[in-house]
């Protein structure tokens, strides 16, 4: 699903890169009823993935209630990476934590789990991101688990600290479970401040702003969107006159065919059709503890048979 270009141009920094794209998220209710909003950014409709990246929202700032009953998962692994307000966690494995800020939340659900968030607190000021790592074919029926990493190790070269929640950069990797080459990376920079931030030619590549803005490549890049970076480059300098906070993705492009639908991740219609009749009526997802019964059913299935993403 990679889409290499056979005659590469260069980009502001004189690489030849295969693309390099600014995508803008969509405004997406999550939790039902009482929904609140999140920014959607990734899968987008020309890009799917990034590397084995398939799903971005950026939940907040926003002063609300998370009210997520409990709901399921396949084929993927969730990481939650939050920047302010404290959100329970509770899930079919008898978990039961409270996720902070500076915390990498990781669930594993492989061949099936199921999970709820609820924040805590009167309408508390949340904020932060919530990603899917899609399994490769390799691993999507891996037994569920679920970790926790409050220890993470930064990456620190000339000016630049990036704090590796998941995968490596350079020589630090991560403490964190991983079942392809990836990264994802949280760092800030300083008004007035320049950093070359290093990249794996193989990985592509995506930075998004979290707070302030900074330009990287030729773009200004505010809070919001993301900065799609391509492939075949082996560092990016980024600046910010105001200062920023961003967040690094990559990974190697995924090659296998990806079905996503709800909050399945498969390889084929199938696959997402007997996710959902278990859920809707089995035992392959287990219980969600505490919540007397309750829990977020199955929308019905489009009138189509799921075909995989591909890009554009």
């Amino acid at each position: 699903m990679s889409n290499q270009c056979t005659n590469p141009s260069l980009d502001a920094e004189g690489v030849a890169v295969d693309d390099v794209r600014l995508l803008e998220a969509r405004a997406v209710p999550l939790g039902g009823v009482r929904a609140i909003k999140v920014d959607r950014l990734l899968p987008h409709r020309t890009l799917p993935t990034v590397g084995a990246w398939c799903f971005l929202d950026r939940f907040g700032p926003q002063y609300d209630d998370m009210t997520v009953l409990p709901h399921p998962h396949t084929g993927l692994q969730t990481v939650t990476w939050p920047f302010a307000g404290e959100v329970r966690h509770r899930d079919s494995l008898g978990s039961d934590v409270v996720i902070k800020p500076g915390q990498l939340n990781l669930m594993t659900a492989g061949r099936g789990i199921s999970h709820s968030e609820f924040s805590l607190g009167d309408r508390p000021l949340l904020d932060g991101l919530q990603l899917w790592l899609a399994l490769p074919a390799s691993a999507d029926s891996v037994a569920p688990a679920f970790e926790q990493h409050a220890d993470l190790p930064v990456f620190a070269d000339h000016g630049l600290r990036a704090r590796v929640f998941i995968g490596s950069i350079g020589d630090v990797t991560s403490p964190a479970t991983t079942y392809s080459p990836l990264v994802g990376a949280d760092f800030s920079l300083a008004p007035g401040d320049a950093a070359t931030v290093p990249l794996r030619p193989d990985f592509e590549h995506a930075l998004v702003v979290v707070e302030g803005s900074l330009s990287a490549l030729g773009h200004e890049l505010p809070s919001g969107p993301m900065l799609y970076l391509g492939t075949n480059r082996d560092h990016v300098t980024v600046t910010s006159d105001r200062g920023a906070r961003a967040i690094l993705l990559g990974g190697t492009p995924y090659e296998d065919d990806l079905v996503m639908w709800w909050n399945f991740v498969g390889r084929s219609h199938d696959d997402i059709a007997a996710a959902r009749a278990e859920w809707e009526d089995g035992d392959r997802f287990g219980v969600v503890h505490g919540h007397d019964g309750a829990r977020i059913p199955a929308p019905p299935l489009p009138g189509v048979r799921l075909t995989p993403r591909h890009r554009r």
